[in-house]
């Protein structure tokens, strides 16, 4: 019997599939996460999200489909991963204050054990934000486990003041590009 599989340890990627209402199964990939030196940022997200999918394809049936997602965050072409801590989430989002970076989130389908990936881009503009209201997000913790140090659907929405692109690819999951790629597989 096939299974639908999302590759992720993320909450948020798991709540975006039950909001569907599909079933499936999650498993944790256990993958490398490095990248070559000047990897473009759309190939970053190619290769992370392919590498997650390949190595729960390797733990799963040949009739599965494995769902897996990278989401990066670019500003002036530098990554902002997670924050180390609260001085480096107030250092991204006091950096993303005013200005728009870019957040690619790579999507890979394995069905049938052939992957195919895919990248979203898309453009977040920050309205500027002060102090306050940054040392306030960050002593909530909820930027500490986000790569840019913020979550569109968390309280970190009241800083976007503009979305150019897909609104559930900045979550880490583009729900459009999903449902076009699991029709044509």
């Amino acid at each position: 019997m096939s299974r639908l599989i999302l590759a992720s340890g993320s909450l948020r990627r798991a709540q975006l599939l039950t909001m569907l209402g599909w079933t499936f199964t999650v498993v944790r990939p256990d993958c490398d996460e490095s990248l070559p030196p000047g990897c473009a940022p759309d190939e970053a997200a190619r290769l992370l999200s392919l590498r997650k999918a390949g190595a729960v394809a390797a733990r799963c049936g040949p009739g599965d489909t494995i769902i897996a997602a990278d989401t990066l965050v670019y500003l002036d072409g530098r990554a902002l991963g997670k924050p180390a801590g609260e001085a480096g989430a107030y250092a991204m989002l006091k950096r993303l204050s005013g200005r728009t970076h870019e957040v690619y989130t790579g999507l890979a389908v394995c069905a049938g054990g052939v992957p195919r990936a895919e990248v979203q881009m898309t453009r977040v503009t920050f309205r500027t934000l002060n102090d306050g209201e940054i040392w306030d997000y960050v002593g909530s913790g909820a930027p500490m486990d986000k790569a840019g140090a913020y979550g569109v659907q968390d309280r970190g929405a009241l800083f976007v003041s503009r979305i150019e692109g897909d609104f559930f690819s900045v979550m880490g999951l583009p729900l459009c590009l999903l449902a076009e790629m699991l029709t044509e597989r």
